[in-house]
């Protein structure tokens, strides 16, 4: 083939993302798939299901080895990462990290599928996300579609989470979930955000520090998914921004924030942490902070003890027990 006929590459995230000129899009990352199953490791089962048929938004559902049929757990609607552009539950990572929180924390969880940018660029992963939220709430009554969900989940108990731009989607979710224009049919107990997608025009803490290039390539993200409304302090991407919405108006009762010291975007949870804790909301806040470990350190190790570590604080979360130090 000659240079001439090659695509033309317009928009390229090393070793991520390569969008072409025809409009070809090349994802280098996370394109794995992993049936469902029972993991003989841990017991929990899984199963896939389509809850919005025309927008094909889907998802992994986990269900713990149980100890009785009539069985009530805690409900966790999750969210993964991977910059709102990569991924999905069915990878090999979200798999084994689903499974092993599932078991670890005994609650039954709805890992959601939501579209990807740039093909379905922002708002498309919130309106998704919400859309899910709002399919699994539809199960309080015992009368949805989903069989686990009318037997298993804990309506009393519901909780967002997610890792990365999966965080970032559950405090927007619990932005508006507050908010009684839009609010839902349950209350939300809490959501657990681990390495939170932030970011803002201007640098806070270590970012003025940081490498440039890692700092670039931070920046031109939201851009890239977002060309509706290119500015770094949007909202949904800089929840502190002088325009987003008041802290005071999120939508449940507890929050955890967990931040890795290497991390990029660490300043920005704590940030939110602290903004949060100021904000006059009524609930409580925690963080922890894991030290030596960068972004999503967990995904790629479920064995470290610092992985273990995380997971057991998230599992003391869902299940009621905010301990003040780990």
């Amino acid at each position: 083939m000659d240079s001439s006929s090659k695509p033309e590459l317009v928009t390229e995230f090393p070793g991520i993302i390569r969008v072409y000129k025809d409009g070809h899009v090349e994802r280098l990352i996370e394109t794995g798939f992993v049936p469902p199953s029972t993991d003989p490791q841990t017991g929990v089962s899984s199963k896939d299901i389509t809850m919005i048929p025309e927008s094909n938004v889907s998802a992994r559902l986990f269900l713990p080895k149980l100890t009785s049929p009539h069985q009530k757990l805690p409900l966790l609607v999750y969210f993964h990462g991977g910059a709102f552009c990569v991924s999905s539950p069915f990878t090999p990572k979200y798999n084994s990290y689903l499974n092993a929180l599932v078991a670890e924390a005994n609650v039954i969880a709805v890992s959601v599928n939501y579209r990807k940018a740039p093909e379905h660029p922002i708002p498309t992963a919130y309106e998704d996300s919400w859309a899910a939220l709002q399919w699994v709430v539809s199960h309080c009554n015992s009368k949805g579609p989903e069989a686990w969900l009318n037997d298993h989940a804990d309506f009393q108990r519901v909780f967002l989470g997610g890792e990365s731009a999966g965080a970032n989607i559950a405090h927007n979710l619990a932005i508006i979930a507050g908010n009684p224009e839009f609010g839902l049919n349950v209350q939300l107990r809490g959501i657990a955000l681990v390495h939170p997608f932030f970011w803002g025009s201007d640098p806070i803490g270590s970012e003025a520090l940081m490498d440039p290039g890692k700092k670039s390539v931070l920046d031109r993200v939201w851009p890239f998914i977002c060309p509706s409304n290119p500015d770094n302090n949007d909202p949904r991407f800089n929840p502190v921004a002088m325009d987003a919405p008041s802290l005071v108006g999120l939508g449940c009762t507890r929050v955890l924030v967990c931040v890795a010291e290497k991390d990029g975007v660490r300043d920005r949870g704590r940030l939110y942490f602290e903004a949060l804790g100021r904000s006059g909301w009524m609930g409580v806040v925690e963080i922890m902070e894991t030290e030596g470990e960068d972004h999503g350190f967990h995904l790629s190790d479920l064995e470290s003890e610092k992985a273990k570590d995380l997971i057991k604080r998230l599992a003391a979360f869902y299940n009621g027990d905010m301990p003040s130090s780990l």
